[in-house]
């Protein structure tokens, strides 16, 4: 196993060797189900997505889970506005969910649990914690003794002697330490409400994850997943939890991916530049925002604007046309062989791309490879090769390696053809340009050129190009296209 992962609890890039030989074990944090999805909270789902298929094609059995959260405040919030309960707004944001995550054609992982399921096993879990000495019962509340546990703080990096306690809210008094969170709270009404050894209640944030990873996927697991804003307070509270419970090692590897900003701004509700996933897909397309997320490193922070977008639109269409290209050779006689220059290529970049994957998944330089194989690929000009044998089992060869990764990422499998066209159509829309205008002036063009007016044609060409128009004489199947450069 030749994998390294950069392991947040260690600071450091290190070999993945999995606590089961062959098989490994990942829970990735999922979505709190009160709303839609803002666009950075599809950023975990499409990478681990990647990381989870190529563990798999590395020859790993992968089991995954990916919870909901459809229990808290914001949905208990949301549920007393409209009169209705709450399992009613959790039920009807994980539909939408389910529905922006298959747009995206993401794989179905192997658990999708929900906290609401798994309350007889979070009550368990809080007796054990109470068993062992690592919480404690004020008033029908449970809380966590973070003073019990003597890693606190292994995760983040955070002294509990450099925070400060009470700083946004104030502090209950009743604690034994100010940090010291809630594992199992009593429910006010209109709250949803379980019954428990310490009376009516609900459970606090952190312990449904660590109960539904020890009930679903053991005590230890290999890898833990989810955004950099997770790490503290919940995931370490995870660790504290786990280990509290078993005294054995909850997680080995936690693996988090950074933010996105928009327009260099980080994204928050406070600052009103939150843009839904779905919103979006809408306005742009699943294939866009995932080129977005995979063109640069799960650990870099990514500004997605304007430009950002713009550019990805002119990659995925350079990739798309040479994909189109190669389909279009599949029409030829065959008979031959692989060019033999280009079965060196591709040879040549299934080798870097391993490298780039196995070394804490560099999907930026697995993006330069992927263009290398299209110039590579362009440069072969194979559609105005049709009397070469070697033609079509070379595009063959193309159409194979670009599958085989795209299929890893979730990328490039839309029909060439069609998806051209929703390109198009993408940046008229974002261009306020005027499609019947343009036919217009593509039909005038292609009159004055029958009449030989080389000067009105030239003239109704400049003023397609001062729109973005670029023609394409001699393709049957387009006349005209909107620049991507």
């Amino acid at each position: 196993m030749s994998i390294q992962l950069y392991n947040t609890l260690t600071k450091t890039k290190e070999p993945f060797k999995p606590l089961e030989e062959g098989k490994v074990k990942i829970y990735l944090c999922g979505p709190t189900v009160y709303d839609l999805l803002h666009i950075g909270n599809f950023r975990g789902a499409i990478f681990f997505n990647l990381l989870r298929n190529w563990m798999e094609f590395s020859g790993l059995n992968v089991t995954f889970a990916y919870n909901y959260t459809d229990v808290d405040d914001k949905i208990i919030k949301k549920a007393n506005e409209e009169g209705v309960e709450s399992s009613v707004i959790s039920e009807r944001f994980i539909e939408e969910f389910e529905k922006d995550f298959n747009r995206l054609g993401l794989r179905k992982h192997d658990y999708n649990p929900k906290v609401t399921e798994f309350m007889p096993q979070i009550i368990k879990f809080v007796e054990d914690l109470i068993t062992n000495g690592k919480a404690y019962v004020i008033d029908g509340e449970v809380f966590y003794s973070i003073d019990s546990f003597e890693g606190y703080g292994k995760l983040s990096g955070k002294k509990l002697d450099e925070l400060e306690a009470g700083q946004r809210v104030e502090v209950d008094q009743r604690k034994k330490n100010p940090f010291d969170f809630v594992l199992w709270k009593p429910s006010k009404a209109g709250e949803p409400s379980w019954d428990s050894p310490w009376g009516g209640g609900r459970p606090g944030w952190h312990i449904e994850c660590s109960a539904m990873i020890q009930a679903l996927l053991g005590d230890t697991i290999d890898i833990h997943g989810g955004g950099i804003d997770l790490i503290f307070p919940h995931h370490e509270n995870e660790i504290a939890q786990g280990e509290g419970r078993t005294g054995k090692c909850y997680c080995n590897t936690w693996v988090h991916n950074e933010f996105i900003n928009l327009s260099d701004e980080k994204m928050s509700k406070s600052l009103g530049n939150v843009i839904t996933g779905r919103s979006f897909m809408d306005k742009w397309h699943p294939e866009i925002l995932k080129y977005l997320f995979l063109s640069v490193h799960y650990r870099s922070q990514l500004a997605i604007n304007d430009d950002k977008i713009r550019g990805a639109i002119s990659a995925l269409a350079r990739i798309y046309s040479s994909l189109k290209n190669a389909g279009d050779v599949l029409n030829f006689e065959g008979g031959g062989v692989v060019n033999k220059a280009f079965a060196q290529t591709l040879s040549q970049h299934d080798a870097k791309i391993k490298k780039y994957m196995d070394d804490d998944f560099n999907t930026g330089e697995v993006m330069a490879s992927v263009f290398e194989v299209v110039r590579g690929f362009n440069a072969l000009n194979l559609q105005k090769k049709a009397k070469d044998i070697n033609s079509k089992p070379t595009a063959e060869a193309f159409l194979a390696w670009m599958k085989k990764y795209g299929d890893l990422m979730a990328l490039f499998g839309q029909v060439p053809s069609k998806f051209l066209l929703e390109l198009d159509d993408i940046l008229i829309a974002d261009r306020k340009l005027d499609r019947a205008k343009i036919e217009e002036l593509v039909a005038k063009r292609n009159e004055a050129r029958e009449a030989k007016d080389w000067a009105a044609a030239d003239q109704f060409r400049d003023e397609l190009s001062a729109m973005g128009i670029e023609l394409q004489d001699g393709n049957p199947d387009r006349q005209w296209s909107v620049s991507k450069g």
